[in-house]
């Protein structure tokens, strides 16, 4: 009986130390030498190697998120848009100007441990906003030389700002298809990935995105293509600094023009072909190539024995007046087709204007008739249209003015002969 009478006793006494422990206040398990996680939200994965967008937005509206991370009594929340921190906090409310964002979120404990996530912020700007997009290769501009921004109601654009610096804006050409301004880059612009603001006359401020400042040589067009024993011009930024190609294993260091923005060769002697140019600048770095892949080091270019008749990079629109010389492409002579004989086949090497809203070329007389046997011809990339040359082509062709390519939306890069 008396053991019982203890036995009661010793779990009454348990009870009591049991009541006591759930009458305290919860408390904290995490250590600062835990690992840091963010809990909430969760960011989607990479598609494709691509970051995933966050947010989607209008610019009047803020971008707004709050991260939920462990542990949370030793954590730092850090939040970097573009590479820059803007803000610290597990929560950000942040007004920003239109334009895509990158956005990273670093987590770190005071042990020195982190994570951190990454994503796209979408800013789009208002239905009558200034706004430029990105057409091609003119986010990428030369200190001190042109540079253009295509886009919408830019005519309402006086200034840019651009690394700090403003810039008056040179020139406002309204197209129907895509509008642009054009503007002089600072010679002393540093190099480096700049956000672009555009300013009314009002001085409201817009986005405008982003522009990379570069010292690099970089070629834009002109260099897939070449004959052998004659002149190749290739077109870009930086070329001036160009010191040398090596092509098809030879060395080139003279060439018959050079300046900023374009420079020229004798292409050597070569049978017909796809052979590697690379070049170097007087500084040592490598020339860049640019396509609609991106930018390399290295071009394939292809080496035809076709006969030249013009070579260049001339854009064409109907849209555009009377008066404008890229209303046609009228660059060969009546004359060049007397010395053609019937039966040989015309190739005009055509490229897309990616900013255009649609691709056509017709290929007429100078009174804008078909050429015989030949229509309208729609693309969405870059190509060739063939046509042989026949007795009743040329007779039209010296009877009716000359020749013209008309059309749409391209460049004529290279007509040639064979």
């Amino acid at each position: 009986m008396k053991k019982i009478y203890f036995m009661l006793l010793a779990m009454l006494a348990m009870n009591f130390v049991f009541t006591a422990c759930s009458d305290e206040a919860p408390f904290s398990t995490a250590t600062p030498n835990d690992e840091p996680r963010i809990l909430d939200p969760v960011f989607p994965d990479r598609v494709n190697g691509n970051l995933p967008t966050v947010a989607n937005i209008s610019r009047d509206a803020n971008f707004t998120m709050k991260l939920t991370v462990t542990p949370a009594d030793y954590c730092t929340v850090a939040w970097q848009l573009d590479g820059t921190v803007v803000h610290t906090g597990t929560a950000l409310d942040m007004n920003l100007k239109a334009g895509t964002y990158k956005l990273k979120v670093v987590v770190s404990t005071e042990a020195g441990k982190s994570t951190y996530r990454e994503g796209i912020v979408q800013v789009n700007p208002l239905t009558d906003d200034p706004w430029a997009t990105e057409v091609g290769f003119e986010r990428m501009i030369a200190p001190g030389a042109k540079a253009r921004l295509y886009g919408t109601n830019l005519d309402k654009v006086k200034n840019l700002v651009i690394g700090g610096k403003t810039i008056p804006v040179d020139a406002f050409v309204a197209a129907e298809d895509q509008s642009y301004i054009e503007y002089v880059v600072p010679a002393d612009l540093a190099e480096a990935d700049h956000r672009v603001v555009l300013v009314d006359a009002a001085g409201n401020e817009y986005g405008g995105n982003v522009v990379k400042a570069t010292k690099v040589a970089l070629i834009t067009s002109g260099a897939s293509r070449t004959n052998a024993n004659r002149e190749w011009t290739m077109t870009g930024i930086n070329l001036d600094q160009i010191a040398s190609f090596t092509f098809d294993g030879k060395v080139i260091t003279e060439f018959t023009k050079q300046s900023a923005t374009e420079i020229a060769l004798i292409c050597p002697a070569l049978s017909d072909g796809d052979y590697k140019l690379v070049g170097k600048t007087k500084g040592g770095e490598d020339v860049q190539f640019y396509s609609a892949q991106g930018t390399g080091v290295e071009q394939v270019v292809t080496v035809s024995s076709k006969v030249v008749l013009w070579q260049g990079h001339h854009y064409v629109s109907w849209d555009l007046p009377d008066e404008s010389p890229n209303k046609t492409f009228n660059l060969i002579g009546a004359n060049v087709f007397d010395q053609i004989k019937a039966g040989a086949v015309m190739s005009i090497h055509y490229s897309v204007a990616p900013e255009a809203e649609y691709h056509q070329l017709r290929t007429t007389s100078g009174w804008w008739n078909d050429l015989v046997g030949t229509s309208v011809i729609e693309f969405s990339t870059d190509g060739v249209k063939e046509i042989q040359l026949t007795q009743d082509i040329l007779n039209q062709i010296k009877e009716q003015a000359g020749f013209l390519c008309v059309g749409h939306g391209y460049y004529v890069d290279m007509v040639t002969l064979q």
